[in-house]
């Protein structure tokens, strides 16, 4: 049996109950091998066992009082999975779905996904399985401030600088970050994606979103190819998808799907991106809403999507951007997104696809860029952020969109590379788990036990 594979069984058996972070090491831990074998250093210094463990998880109960005056009451975590190359860095999640099993997977990938951007930083991820959907802007921040009571004495700029994620937007980052400056008297870069006017980053917004098509835009130009003139379908409609969509427009493409948790919506014209970001950064609506404003717009329900099938991957397109959560793509989704035609798919959201559907796009020979390496375009332009907050300036857009650009190039080319070296050309799996892997487990075994 392979070192990975014993590592894989023995975690499987510990944590059989966190499905979302068995997929996720099973991922990691399947490509790793080409690398472990070629330098035993990795194994002898059970680098494995390691890097599979958070160095520390904290769990607290939340209080917090909604409008009728009732108490109520969620759990947060933070799960500080590695600094071994820099402080610990990830979102924090607002979602019912949050558990801590949701928070390893996510934190796990952290680690690699901040490797591949070339800068100092280490994985984390956090959250609560508090919901802000329905609630006033009262109770999200009599929440917020809740939150970062306890979360505070776990973080700080050198330390741990959580982000946003799903749930967590500009309003939640604003609420968190006023009740740690009150808390501890400190004006510092504790959080990135603060808005503009208190040391938030521009492009910071728009940078998931960006990069993802970025880097699908270096994996088809490797290919001879590009977006220009392409029909994409892009799941989500948050702020991922938003700004995927709007950068597919300024290369030449044409997203012609959005989706959120109740439907999903299809416009042969494409989508209007001015009425998505009313609908859902303005009114918080659901997609009905979208379709109410703009006539050649057809709404979906989830109660009517195709038996075992996700809709928007139901519509034939040149490319694909899964850009809502974990595993929305399945293995018929994947077969289905084939059959019609697509030949290119960039992962914007964290593990939107299953393992089953990453073979099925390997095996074809597609463009496939994995979330770990096409989205890491967020916490790229978060570090930048922290950058900027350390030296007490701010950088034009042109500027952190142009860094963004260089770092999502740098990527796939790392990733692509790595996949060269180990005989597997254009695996960009293999490739980016491999060099996101070794930077890590390099700077473990500089570091010692410790």
């Amino acid at each position: 049996m392979s070192y990975s594979q014993q590592v894989f069984d023995n975690l499987s058996q510990r944590y059989s109950y966190q499905p979302e972070f068995l997929q996720a090491v099973q991922e990691v831990l399947t490509t790793l091998q080409p690398a472990l074998d070629k330098n035993p250093a990795y194994e002898k210094n059970k680098i494995l066992e390691r890097i599979v463990e958070p160095e520390r998880t904290f769990s607290f109960r939340v209080e917090w009082i909604d409008d009728k005056g009732q108490i109520q009451v969620n759990r947060g975590y933070r799960v500080q999975f590695n600094s071994a190359i820099g402080p610990y860095k990830g979102g924090l999640r607002f979602h019912p779905t949050v558990n801590e099993g949701v928070l390893k997977f996510l934190g796990f990938e952290q680690i690699f996904k901040n490797s591949l951007t070339g800068t100092p930083i280490g994985g984390a991820k956090g959250g609560s399985d508090f919901d802000p959907k329905g609630k006033s802007d009262n109770e999200v921040m009599r929440f917020c401030q809740a939150f970062m009571l306890q979360l505070h004495r776990y973080i700080g700029a050198t330390i741990d600088v959580p982000a946003g994620d799903i749930g967590v937007g500009g309003r939640e980052i604003g609420y968190l970050y006023g009740m740690y400056k009150r808390l501890t008297t400190k004006y510092e870069g504790i959080l990135t994606g603060k808005p503009l006017n208190f040391g938030g980053s521009l492009a910071r917004t728009e940078a998931t979103g960006y990069g993802t098509v970025y880097f699908a835009q270096e994996m088809l130009k490797a290919r001879g190819d590009s977006l220009e003139g392409k029909k994409c379908a892009v799941s989500g409609a948050g702020n991922v998808a938003i700004y995927c969509c709007e950068k597919l427009y300024q290369v030449g493409a044409t997203p012609v799907t959005v989706s959120d948790s109740r439907g999903a919506i299809y416009d042969p014209n494409g989508i209007k991106v001015d009425v998505l970001k009313q609908v859902k950064e303005v009114e918080r609506a659901s997609l009905t809403r979208y379709a109410e404003l703009v006539p050649t717009a057809k709404y979906v329900a989830v109660a009517d999507y195709p038996a075992g099938l996700h809709y928007v991957w139901t519509v034939p397109c040149d490319a694909a951007f899964p850009c809502a959560t974990q595993n929305e793509v399945n293995l018929e989704d994947a077969k289905t997104l084939l059959k019609n035609g697509c030949k290119c798919v960039a992962e914007g959201a964290n593990m939107p696809s299953s393992i089953d559907a990453i073979n099925a796009f390997l095996a074809s020979g597609i463009a496939y860029g994995p979330a770990k390496a096409a989205n890491a375009g967020g916490v790229a332009t978060s570090q930048l952020e922290m950058e900027q907050n350390a030296g007490m300036t701010a950088w034009t857009f042109e500027e952190v969109d142009g860094k963004l650009f260089n770092i999502m190039k740098n990527i796939f080319l790392n990733a692509d590379e790595t996949a060269k070296e180990f005989g597997v050309p254009g695996n960009l799996v293999l490739g980016a788990n491999i060099a996101g892997f070794r930077k890590v487990a390099d700077a473990m075994i500089a570091q010692g036990v410790i």
